[in-house]
């Protein structure tokens, strides 16, 4: 008799080839320590990095604006001085000689921005329309700061000013605007002479050149 066997025969099972487990295992271990890397040692830098890329950037702003400051600090200073020379021009002036309120206080006005006062035909003629005349014309960039008095003296209507300026240019702009006053007539060509600093300034003498000046003129009071 013959026997037929019915039944599925079982496959072998599959034997992986040698070595091929401990590849895996190798690339694993790879992939887990690359992995590692990257969370453990590469984000903590590259957060660091980036940190201190901020705080460098932040102290280079901050170096810009300081360096702008102690850029502006020699005009700040130029402008202080040239402020308080103003200053004690005035109070010379008041302390030396006896002047109505409203002729100190229209030189006040002159050395500084805002100008002599003029009547309304000279504020035509100063003016740079087709009226003015370019011989009374003010330089519109002139810093009356750069200009100070030292002496104002009067005789009758007669006045004599005596005064320093920084460049020569600077003086005959002053006198175009007292030319200009309601307050002033008469006034002459200025005569100036440059001075150079002598050694060590003494105290009230200026350490750098300057230009020494004097006006003349009448006062109307």
């Amino acid at each position: 008799m013959i026997k037929i066997n019915l039944l599925p025969q079982r496959k072998p099972k599959k034997q992986a080839e040698p070595g091929q487990l401990e590849v895996g295992l190798v690339m694993a271990g790879m992939m887990a320590a690359a992995a590692l890397m990257y969370f453990a040692v590469h984000r903590p830098q590259a957060a660091k990095r980036d940190r201190v890329k901020g705080e460098v950037q932040e102290l280079a702003e901050k170096n810009e604006r300081a360096r702008t400051k102690v850029a502006d600090l020699p005009q700040l200073k130029a402008a202080v001085e040239a402020e308080q020379k103003r200053k004690e021009s005035i109070d010379r002036l008041v302390g030396t000689t006896v002047l109505p309120d409203n002729v100190l206080h229209e030189l006040s006005m002159i050395l500084t921005s805002e100008g002599p006062t003029m009547s309304l035909a000279m504020t035509t003629l100063t003016s740079n329309t087709a009226d003015g005349d370019p011989n009374k014309r003010f330089s519109n960039d002139w810093d009356p700061k750069h200009v100070w008095i030292t002496t104002f003296t009067t005789k009758a209507d007669t006045f004599t000013l005596e005064g320093g300026a920084q460049a020569e240019s600077d003086i005959p702009q002053l006198a175009k605007r007292m030319a200009a006053s309601i307050y002033f007539a008469e006034v002459t060509s200025p005569k100036s002479e440059r001075v150079e600093p002598t050694g060590t300034p003494q105290p009230g003498q200026s350490d750098v050149a300057y230009y020494k000046f004097t006006l003349s003129g009448k006062v109307l009071y």
